[in-house]
């Protein structure tokens, strides 16, 4: 991968906007260029935990719903599809939530299937609720007249069923990225404010989140281009 940035007469302090601009020019790029014609476009986000997926697809969709009309672009995010607390549960997977076989892929993989096909209903996407810390139903919305749908999640980019299945869908899979210690702050903060005190968030950082992220990490290669929201710092992966 070659780093693609600013130009270095760019002024350090008009860098961050030149690079969200672009962030931004891409995704509308996909909307105009070949093979967009009137169908759906799909754009993925993969990334490790914390690295910043949920603010870029919220930040993407916010910008080209203001710049091209309300609705044009909705998000889908995998982490709606997370298994219920009872569920893990039942299958002794309450440690190891946020991994692999804690979402319901098969689910997340047939709705973006019927998000492909289905242009006359309106389609209700789930989100994951970090307050109750479970998945909340229809809480996404994508019209008929949406034509950019973003999804955001770990996992995209790994390379067995049915995640191969959900990337074969996706016109492009951006790797958003930050460095550990950023994802770990976060995580850190994310748990605690969960409700768990601090040695116990740690533990869960170190024994889930840490391979987790790990697998996600392997998978950086599968991806189209690299992000990094924290500066709009980006990579796109040679030719």
């Amino acid at each position: 991968m070659h780093a693609e940035g600013t130009s270095s007469t760019t002024p350090a302090a008009e860098q961050p906007a030149v690079l969200a601009e672009q962030v931004v020019t891409r995704a509308l790029g996909l909307l105009r260029g070949p093979g967009s014609g009137t169908g759906r476009v799909l754009l993925g986000l993969a990334g490790p935990p914390a690295a910043g997926k949920s603010t870029l697809a919220r930040l993407l969709t916010d910008e080209i719903n203001r710049r091209e009309g309300p609705d044009t672009a909705a998000l889908l995010p995998l982490d709606g599809f997370h298994l219920s607390n009872a569920q893990l549960d039942r299958l002794d997977l309450r440690p190891r939530k946020g991994a692999p076989e804690t979402f319901d892929a098969h689910g997340y993989l047939a709705l973006l299937q019927r998000v492909t096909t289905d242009r006359f209903h309106d389609v209700y996407a789930p989100d994951f609720d970090r307050t109750l810390d479970e998945p909340v139903a229809a809480r996404h919305l994508i019209r008929p007249h949406t034509r950019l749908v973003i999804t955001e999640g770990n996992y995209l980019a790994a390379p067995t069923p049915p995640w191969t299945e959900a990337r074969a869908l996706l016109r492009e899979l951006w790797y958003v990225d930050a460095d550990e210690s950023t994802r770990d702050t976060r995580l850190l903060a994310r748990h605690t404010a969960g409700g768990q005190d601090h040695a116990a968030a740690r533990r869960r950082i170190d024994s889930n989140d840490r391979p987790n992220a790990a697998q996600v990490e392997s998978s950086r290669e599968a991806c189209d281009w690299v992000v990094r929201p924290d500066e709009f710092a980006s990579a796109r992966r040679s030719a």
